[in-house]
């Protein structure tokens, strides 16, 4: 894939892809830097970043188009594919390789399938995934009719526009993905700095807070809970205090926990959102984002207490209401235990969008 260099810069082989609402370019691991730091200099360089712009690289000034990923085939027993989820930021220095990212993990199997690590099955392929940023589990399918992996189809998630072909993401173990537990503090509901909030990781560690709590409906733009630097200060101050109570630490510099004001749906959904990552609101929700408000909306005593509208039974669909649509997850309670989240499983669509290489300068990197 690699041509030959006929300029100072070094081309290293990559596929930009959409993944869910993400994108960015997904990278072979054997074709990056075997040294992190170095790795992380070559990824900077490829996005542009730090730039707001990202002008002089692929990254699309905003932080749902910062993202990476970096695919090889597995050496742990009975999975398949080691997915590394970067994280970058358009104005930042940073390659935070510490979260999950559900969306972009979408666009995984048909990475490794195109780049030829795993032999296509006819009618559907799935693979098994392990997440290396926080040793998640999960079963990806996608269609494969013929041997021929297809894109195109009549699924359709909210913040993508048209239709794809359904990828089906069956996560296997979710809970205490970067925090110690489901509930890192033991409780359902904690008081943060005067307000209550919910402390939380199915997936993704999150800070859940009422809207009416901190003065506003939920039901705002994204514009404008993002001109409200009032409020926005306000979640920030929260989710530093949050961080040492969900044992991560000195949040200030890392990208988790996400911030989601919580109201009731008026859509004909379970529960609205506005979810910031962590200082910009999301257009729409992350997928383990959504994961994880879907398992607050099932425990009792959560701040979405009186607030969401969940079916009954152990298998229930949740569907988080987001700025641009709904998400629906389906959560399977353990019927011992029904405080206990046993699966999730969602749908989400993905596609390269193009083929070839990224080119960094020789001064970052000669490549191999």
């Amino acid at each position: 894939m690699t041509q030959e260099r006929n300029s100072d810069l070094t081309p290293v082989p990559c596929m930009l892809m959409r993944g869910g609402t993400s994108r960015g370019p997904f990278f072979l691991d054997s074709e990056l830097p075997d040294d992190p730091r170095l790795r992380d200099k070559v990824l900077l360089a490829a996005m542009g970043s730090p730039d707001k712009r990202q002008i002089d690289g692929l990254g699309g000034a905003h932080p749902l188009t910062s993202k990476v990923g970096i695919v090889r085939a597995s050496t742990t027993p009975g999975v398949d594919l080691d997915f590394l989820f970067a994280q970058l930021q358009p104005d930042q220095d940073t390659v935070d390789t510490t979260p999950n990212c559900g969306n972009m993990l979408a666009a995984v199997l048909p990475f490794a399938l195109e780049r030829g690590l795993l032999p296509v099955a006819d009618g559907t392929t799935t693979a098994r995934v392990l997440t290396l940023n926080t040793g998640m589990q999960c079963d990806v399918t996608v269609r494969t009719p013929g041997g021929k992996l297809q894109y195109t189809g009549g699924a359709r998630i909210d913040g993508v526009p048209g239709t794809a072909a359904p990828i089906t993401i069956d996560f296997l173990d979710t809970a205490g993905s970067v925090c110690p537990s489901l509930l890192p503090t033991g409780r359902v509901l904690d008081d943060v700095d005067g307000i209550a909030a919910t402390l939380i990781d199915n997936g993704m560690p999150m800070v859940l807070v009422r809207a009416a709590d901190l003065g506003v409906t939920g039901y705002e733009s994204v514009a404008d809970l993002n001109a409200n630097d009032t409020l926005k200060a306000r979640l920030e101050a929260l989710r530093l205090g949050a961080g040492p109570l969900m044992g991560l630490g000195d949040v200030t510099s890392k990208s988790y926990p996400k911030m989601c004001l919580v109201a009731a749906p008026r859509a004909g959904g379970s529960v609205t959102t506005r979810c910031f990552i962590p200082h910009v609101c999301h257009e729409a929700i992350g997928v383990l984002a959504a994961v994880t408000v879907a398992t607050a909306c099932v425990l009792e005593g959560s701040v979405t207490q009186g607030i969401a509208a969940v079916p009954p039974g152990l298998v229930k669909t949740v569907s988080v209401e987001h700025p641009t649509g709904e998400f629906s997850v389906e959560l399977e309670l353990d019927k011992d235990n029904p405080q206990r989240v046993a699966r999730a499983a969602l749908l989400r669509t993905a596609r390269p969008i193009m083929r070839g290489e990224v080119l960094v300068s020789q001064d970052i990197w000669k490549g191999k």
